[in-house]
């Protein structure tokens, strides 16, 4: 197979040397490697070139009056550098692949010839320091749920991002659609959602990989985290509302779903606990601790799968202030989202991921 790498990068002067370096220690090298440096102020650009140190597979190069941000970058690199390629790794500038990652890829795709994209397991480097940062264990314990049901089910409808493989074959039959100029929508604010269910409108499968997992970036603050998740969430509700209630997204809608319900029902419960507060009425009895060991149970026992846990995750779920304080964020940004996209809200989101991501300098 000919494999082609390509790294949108946008104000990744402080990643973009792990990324370059991570991929250049492959056990199985791409043929080639494609850094795009998109409208940066920065030294992203310089930091690249001297990540590569003269390696002829890697190509670092700045994208001509770019305007529609990552999507418009893969597909100027796209149509430049991968019309010959078999099979195409895109990786975030703040993501760092282990050396066998590729090798894994390659052999995936030649042993299933009706795989058309694989996912990683992308997760955030360990934390130390005692408990270290609590947002970022909260971020990996929900990563790590997200891989496994994705792993349980044998199917994925997000080719993340973050780090994926797409055979180039199915990439050239996506963009033969009218309404873009390569595989990636200017449309959409989730590109790697949007694409992945055209992959799967075509016929193909996308499936997690078993093997090949990623190191990226945490969110270091609420704000940012709040940020990044916006975009994503609402970027979501949009596509699906283009996309319409059918078989391929059946599963997409009912998260939507539970994720309403479970909003909804937090909010409501704590409109009946004030409620009762304020009246004298509460009663606590032995029965109200069930939910809450339910919940402690089925968080401690998640706990156990985050790559590269230590005790204080697990101590994390067992306290359950942590998780419940992150569920109800995460009601907070599925309400929000839903709120702005009903009522035909438009924001610049790139912008503001943008501006989310830059706060973790």
């Amino acid at each position: 197979m000919r494999i082609v790498a390509l790294i949108p990068a946008h104000q990744e002067q402080d990643s973009i040397g792990r990324t370059v370096e991570a991929l250049l220690k492959q056990d199985r090298l791409p043929d080639q490697a494609v850094v795009i440096v998109d409208n940066c102020t920065d030294a992203t650009y310089e930091r690249a070139i001297q990540a590569a140190q003269g390696h002829p597979a890697v190509v670092v190069v700045r994208t001509p009056a770019n305007s529609h941000r990552k999507p418009g970058a893969l597909n100027w690199a796209w149509n430049r550098y991968c019309q010959d390629a078999d099979l195409l790794v895109t990786l975030d500038a703040d993501t760092s692949l282990p050396p066998h990652a590729v090798s894994d890829w390659e052999r995936e795709f030649e042993s299933d010839p009706c795989l058309a994209g694989s996912s990683s397991k992308f997760t955030m480097p360990a934390v130390g320091g005692g408990g270290g940062n609590l947002l970022v264990r909260l971020q990996r314990a929900e990563f790590a749920r997200w891989t496994m049901t994705g792993l349980r089910r044998g199917w994925t409808s997000v080719l993340a991002g973050t780090a994926c493989a797409i055979r180039n074959s199915v990439l050239n039959a996506v963009a033969e659609r009218p309404d873009r100029v390569g595989p990636w929508s200017y449309r959409s604010d989730v590109e790697d959602f949007e694409l992945t269910y055209r992959i799967r409108e075509l016929g193909y499968r996308c499936h997690v990989s078993r093997t090949v997992r990623a190191y990226t970036d945490a969110m270091p603050t609420v704000r940012a985290l709040w940020g990044q998740r916006m975009k994503w969430q609402t970027g979501t509700c949009l596509d699906l509302l283009r996309f319409g209630f059918n078989p391929l997204t059946f599963l997409d809608w009912r998260q939507q779903a539970a994720g309403m319900v479970a909003a909804l029902v937090r909010v409501t419960w704590l409109t009946f606990l004030l409620t009762a507060l304020a009246l004298g009425a509460l009663h606590l009895t032995l029965i109200w601790l069930l939910p809450t060991a339910a919940f402690i149970a089925n968080d401690t026992r998640q706990s156990l799968l985050v790559p590269h846990r230590d005790k204080w995750d697990v101590l994390m779920a067992v306290v359950l202030v942590p998780q419940e304080m992150f569920a109800w964020l995460r009601a907070g940004w599925f309400l929000a989202s839903w709120w702005q996209v009903l009522n035909g809200q438009t924001k610049d989101r790139w912008a503001l991921q943008y501006r989310a991501e830059l706060q973790r300098g």
